[in-house]
């Protein structure tokens, strides 16, 4: 039983700008939905995921997720204090959200003391691959030459590895290394939609019939 396990609390906090879909990440990693109408966070917001790693170690992820505009505020050194993890979020359709990351990166820091948190790159809306605005290459630059963790690519819509992301981070936090079976088991089924029998006819922004639905594994 679950309730027998020991637990670790672990507090991952969420940066980046406005409509990167920061609350959507967590609304989806911890309860899995994803609403489609945007309400931009203000100040802060809570989400609470209980999770097994390796079939015996219970973790209990409190994440703690930003709103875009409090970056100058007096209280988001508050919402740093006894942080595990950061996870900085970008849109991979809007170049600003990327050039934005700096700056979060250079405030987290100037308000984190003793022991510095895990700093993970978090790609959001992979689905959008054609409305691509940030290069992987800029993307793997910015990982690479700032010394960051890691990066994902994830869909908060589709649920493209998002539960696997932050499998990986709470994993990494307690010195654990997640299994391949631990890892097949997260990758959820991506549906994707339809949206012409013709690709031109996309494109073109033509009238389609209604849209079906395939899974993609």
């Amino acid at each position: 039983m679950e309730d027998d396990l020991p637990e670790k609390c672990v507090k991952l906090v969420l940066l980046g700008d406005s409509s990167v879909g920061k609350t959507s990440l967590a609304s989806k990693f911890c309860h899995e939905e994803f609403g489609r109408q945007y309400y931009p966070t203000a100040g802060v917001d809570f989400f609470l995921k209980r999770t097994v790693l390796q079939g015996n170690r219970l973790v209990r992820a409190v994440v703690w997720d930003v709103g875009g505009e409090s970056l100058d505020t007096t209280m988001f050194q508050n919402y740093l204090y006894g942080t595990q993890a950061i996870l900085l979020i970008f849109d991979i359709t809007n170049l600003t959200s990327f050039n934005h990351l700096m700056e979060w990166l250079n405030a987290a820091s100037s308000f984190v003391f003793g022991k510095p948190p895990l700093v993970t790159l978090i790609a959001n809306k992979c689905d959008m691959e054609h409305q691509r605005a940030v290069s992987l290459e800029k993307q793997m630059r910015f990982v690479n030459e700032l010394g960051i963790h890691s990066t994902h690519s994830v869909s908060a819509r589709t649920g493209e590895n998002v539960t696997l992301a932050f499998q990986r981070i709470l994993a990494e936090l307690l010195g654990l290394r997640l299994s391949r079976v631990d890892q097949e088991e997260q990758l959820s089924v991506v549906k994707a939609e339809i949206l012409a029998a013709n690709h031109n006819q996309a494109y073109a922004g033509l009238q389609t019939p209604p849209s079906t639905i395939c899974s993609l594994q």
